[in-house]
């Protein structure tokens, strides 16, 4: 044991050594060891001073032992079998490998001799072990034993891993979900994972046979784990308990909110439900509370359109609109510019659906249509409240759209979003629902159109040549022999073996002139407005993001997928 603990005080110490934590933070992960007795690389990535994937790299270094990327290991499910599933759940360490008298186990913490005796003991073999990240070991159990891996799994975290801040009234659960205590653990260890993963939705969809679940991550669907059909009906009925619902209901669909508190960070998860031909659909949006936000030179701007985008949200009344699709970073954008603006002289009241995250200093409101708090009730009031700068979420409707242009008018800033395909459309969007002409080009400060493309993994990314007659030789507008570098994402561990790590955004920067103001007030089609704007130095969206493909930022069918219907 006090082997262990000298080579997990030398993680420490490698760790400073690293610059990765300071002297303080070891202290502090030191006390909580004392107290806990859990390993110090598991401390540190709880307490958010290193990643799981910084202590797998450090550990690699400093004990010698490589690390495997279970994701692109094909495992032998006999070699697995060879092992009790008890013991490899309870020590995660997975058989990946065997060599004459020698078996080769991905283990996340390798330096636990405990573990080691277990499994040489019970398999009669020399174990050498290897790294990997308790995160991919968990997924590979879970791909393996099914449920009962998964909640063998679950049962090693902490309790209570999911704290509601109401309670659960557990006596609510229907007849079908008797044995309700792995059904507790089943749904707690999807939403864990989905936050671990930084999923931004969790999708459980029952099928004929199974129930599949999906995260949705950098703005893509991907499969997270297959549920067995009987647990269908428990698993739904649990996670609407747990946000309020009706459970007896499953002929209409239904909406509702969990308030969660997971290592200290609040999340806030809006279910809808959706009637489907073999069981009822749940759709969890996953908003992390938590999450760091975003500067304005964050945001995935180039120079130019940085430079621009500033300008646009210095002024101190008008409107600033961000339109796109859903998913595209626009309420990313608008909290960017609120961190970016407020400061202790000025009142920025919010209203919002939802309130996504927490900004301090800044009074944030939340819609309720079953109370009569609306878009436009809410912004109503809000202009009484002696406001500097007002975040309305999204314009939906003309009455919502018509205060908000009286408040940038009346010595507001005002800062929204729409749904429109360009920043063009913006401003004809804003005539189509009722605005005159005049009051639009006078209060639109500018509009910036925007979407999210996955950035390439800079472990993996390999350059190619684009073939002549390619596809995306059109949509680049490059000649079919004209020679082109692109970039793509080979896979790899960091990446999951998907060759995508992370979103930037793609955007056009569209500031009001007075050259757009006399288009506006001629009632000009989107297309003559952005016409004018880029011949006034605008870059269009689709030329944004191939400026980005070129430059291996994102993969040119990334910006293809996205922008596609741009000129």
């Amino acid at each position: 044991m006090a082997k262990v603990l000298k080579q997990q005080r030398l993680l420490g110490e490698f760790l400073i050594d690293n610059k990765l934590i300071t002297p303080e933070q070891l202290e502090q992960a030191l006390r909580v060891q004392q107290e806990t007795g859990e390993r110090l690389g598991k401390i540190l990535i709880n307490l958010g001073y290193i990643s799981e994937q910084d202590v797998v790299d450090i550990l690699e270094h400093q004990l010698g032992i490589p690390q495997v990327s279970l994701s692109a290991v094909k495992l032998n499910p006999v070699l697995i079998e060879s092992v009790p599933e008890q013991l490899i759940c309870r020590h995660k360490a997975i058989p990946i490998k065997k060599e004459g008298k020698k078996l080769i186990v991905a283990m996340a913490d390798p330096l636990n001799v405990v573990a080691l005796d277990d499994l040489r003991l019970t398999t009669g073999l020399e174990i050498e072990p290897v790294l990997s990240s308790e995160k991919e070991i968990e997924a590979a159990i879970q791909r393996h034993f099914g449920l009962p891996g998964l909640e063998k799994a679950v049962l090693e975290v902490e309790a209570p891993v999911v704290s509601q801040m109401e309670a659960v009234r557990l006596d609510e659960v229907e007849e079908e979900a008797a044995d309700e205590a792995p059904v507790v653990r089943l749904a707690n260890s999807i939403i864990i994972q989905a936050i671990n993963e930084q999923a931004s939705d969790i999708h459980i969809e029952p099928q004929q046979e199974n129930v599949r679940v999906r995260f949705r991550i950098d703005g893509m669907l991907r499969d997270a784990m297959t549920v067995p059909r009987k647990f269908r009906s428990p698993l739904i009925s649990r996670i609407k308990i747990m946000a309020d619902m009706d459970i007896a209901e499953r002929r209409v669909p239904q909406d509702g909110r969990i308030l969660i508190r997971y290592r200290d960070r609040d999340v806030d998860l809006r279910v809808s439900t959706m009637p489907a031909v073999f069981g009822e659909k749940v759709v969890i949006r996953v908003l992390d509370k938590g999450k760091m936000l975003l500067r304005v030179d964050q945001l995935g701007f180039y120079e130019e359109n940085l430079a621009r985008f500033k300008e646009i949200i210095r002024h101190s009344y008008g409107m600033v609109l961000i339109t796109g699709p859903t998913g595209s970073g626009k309420t990313t954008t608008l909290y960017a510019i609120l961190s970016e603006i407020s400061s202790p002289e000025l009142n920025v009241i919010t209203i919002e659906d939802p309130v996504e995250y927490l900004l301090p200093g800044v009074t944030q409101v939340q819609i309720n249509p079953k109370a009569g708090l609306t878009f436009a009730r809410g912004l109503r009031a809000i202009v009484r409240q002696d406001p500097d700068v007002v975040m309305v979420g999204e314009i939906r409707d003309g009455e919502t759209a018509e205060i908000a242009v009286r408040a940038a008018m009346t010595g507001h800033l005002v800062l929204s979003t729409m749904h429109t395909n360009d920043a063009a459309a913006g401003l004809t969007r804003l005539l189509h629902l009722g605005i005159e002409p005049f009051l639009v080009a006078s209060t639109v400060l500018g509009v910036t159109a925007q979407r999210l493309v996955r950035v390439i993994c800079p472990r993996c990314r390999e350059p190619y040549e684009l073939k002549p007659g390619a596809r995306e030789r059109f949509f680049m507008g490059v000649s079919s022999t004209e020679p082109v570098t692109l970039y793509r994402g080979r896979g790899c561990r960091h990446c999951q073996n998907i060759g995508y790590r992370g979103q930037t955004s793609i955007c056009e920067v569209l500031p009001v002139t007075p050259a757009i103001r006399e288009l506006i007030a001629q009632k000009a089609t989107g297309a003559a407005i952005r016409q004018q704007a880029v011949a006034e130095g605008m870059r269009p969206l689709r030329e944004d993001g191939v400026r980005k493909a070129l430059r291996g930022i994102t993969a040119i069918e990334e910006v293809m997928r996205v922008a596609y219907v741009e000129e």
